[in-house]
C-alpha cells in the first residue's frame, strides 16, 4: 500500500512539474526591455492618471464612478466611452483619451459594476446584472452631468453595452461607434470567440496570477495584450501599461477577480440584439481589426448589414486592442465621423 501511494505521489508530482513547465514555456515572451521598464516604473512615483472631474452616481442602489475630461476651448460634444470585459475606466490608453480631448470633445469614462471604484456586487449570483444594466449606469452619469445627448464609443464588450444604450435610450444617443464587437456573440452562423485565445489567456493568468505581485500583475497585462495582438505586428506599450496597472494597484482598488465571469454572464444573459439594431436611426460607425484573434471580424460585418446605413472601417495590422501606433488613426476616424455633416 505504501509503495502504491508513493508511486501515485511521484506520478502527481511529475504531472504537476510538467504542467508548470508547459505553462512557463508556452506563455508569450515579453519584449526584451520589459523587466527594466517595469523596475523603473515600480521604483518611481506613479503619475496621476485621473485629470478630469471625477465623481459618483447611484443607479438603483449601485454606486458608479466616472471621470469627465473637458477640452480647454470649444466643446464639440460628449463622447461616452465603454471599455472591454473586466476592465475599468483606466483600461483606456491615456494617449487615446488625450487625442479625443485635443480634438475638442468632452470625454467621459466610467468603471463598470464590479470594477475600479464602482461597487463590487456582493452575492452576485443571486443578483446578476445584464449589459442593459451597465448601459443604464452610464445614462445616470449623463443625467448627473446634464448632458442631453452623447456620442457612444464602445470596444469589444463595451461595443455591446453601447449598442444596448443606443437601443434603450435612442433619445440620448447622438452617434454610435462600435469597435471589434458583435450584435450577438452567440450567433451560430458566425465564427465563435476563439477558444484557443481563451486557453492562452487562462495559461497566462495561471503563470502570473498565482503570485500576484506588482511585477507579475503588470506582466499579466502585458502578456494578455500580446495574445490579443494575434498575427498583427506592432510594439506593445510596456511603459504605458505598467503605469496604468501600478496606478490601479496603488491608488485604486486593484482588480476584481470576479469581474470577468460577471461580465461574461451579463453578455450571455443579454442575447441577440439583431432585431433591435435594425431599428436604429442614429449615425453608426462599425470598426474592426483585420487581425482580431478574439472576436472574428465577421461579427462586425454582419452588424453592418443589419444596422441601417451603417458606415464601416476595417484596420489592417490590428488585433483585439488599441495599439499605440493606431491611436491617431482610430481617433481620426472617430472625429471625422463625428464632424461629418453627411447623413448615413
Amino acid at each position: 500500500m505504501k509503495k502504491t501511494f508513493k508511486i501515485i505521489g511521484i506520478v502527481i508530482l511529475i504531472l504537476l512539474i510538467g504542467g508548470i513547465s508547459y505553462i512557463f514555456l508556452t506563455v508569450p515572451q515579453l519584449p526584451k526591455n520589459s523587466n527594466g521598464i517595469i523596475e523603473d516604473i515600480i521604483t518611481s512615483e506613479v503619475p496621476e492618471l485621473v485629470r478630469g472631474k471625477s465623481g459618483y452616481v447611484v443607479n438603483n442602489g449601485t454606486k458608479i464612478w466616472y471621470e469627465s475630461i473637458s477640452p480647454k476651448d470649444t466643446n464639440k460634444g460628449a463622447i461616452l466611452l465603454f471599455m472591454g470585459i473586466s476592465n475599468d475606466a483606466l483600461g483606456w490608453p491615456q494617449t487615446f483619451i488625450d487625442k479625443l480631448v485635443e480634438s475638442g470633445y468632452q470625454v467621459i469614462r466610467f468603471d463598470y459594476r464590479g470594477t475600479g471604484f464602482s461597487d463590487w456586487i456582493k452575492n452576485w449570483e443571486q443578483q446578476p446584472y445584464s449589459l442593459k444594466d451597465l448601459a443604464s449606469d452610464s445614462k445616470v452619469i449623463l443625467d448627473s452631468l446634464k448632458i442631453e445627448k452623447a456620442n457612444l464609443f464602445g470596444i469589444s464588450l463595451g461595443g455591446m453595452v453601447a449598442q444596448e444604450f443606443a437601443i434603450n435610450f435612442p433619445e440620448r444617443t447622438n452617434t454610435l461607434t462600435s469597435l471589434m464587437s458583435s450584435g450577438n456573440i452567440l450567433d451560430k452562423e458566425l465564427p465563435p470567440i476563439s477558444n484557443e485565445i481563451v486557453f492562452k489567456l487562462i495559461k497566462t493568468s495561471i503563470r502570473y496570477g498565482v503570485f500576484p505581485s506588482e511585477k507579475n500583475t503588470i506582466k499579466l497585462h502585458l502578456s494578455s495584450r500580446i495574445i490579443l495582438q494575434g498575427e498583427a505586428k506592432y510594439d506593445i506599450d510596456v511603459k504605458g501599461t505598467a503605469v496604468q496597472v501600478l496606478y490601479n494597484l496603488n491608488k485604486r482598488r486593484g482588480y476584481n477577480p470576479d469581474a470577468s465571469s460577471q461580465h461574461h454572464e451579463a453578455t450571455y444573459r443579454s442575447g441577440s440584439r439583431y432585431d433591435k439594431l435594425k431599428r436604429l436611426e442614429m449615425p453608426v460607425l462599425i470598426m474592426h481589426g483585420l487581425n482580431d484573434p478574439f472576436i472574428p471580424i465577421e461579427h462586425s460585418e454582419k452588424m453592418a448589414t443589419i444596422i441601417p446605413n451603417a458606415r464601416t472601417k476595417w484596420f489592417e495590422n490590428m488585433g483585439h486592442d488599441i495599439p499605440v501606433n493606431m491611436t491617431d488613426t482610430i481617433c481620426e476616424e472617430i472625429t471625422k465621423f463625428l464632424n461629418s455633416k453627411r447623413e448615413y
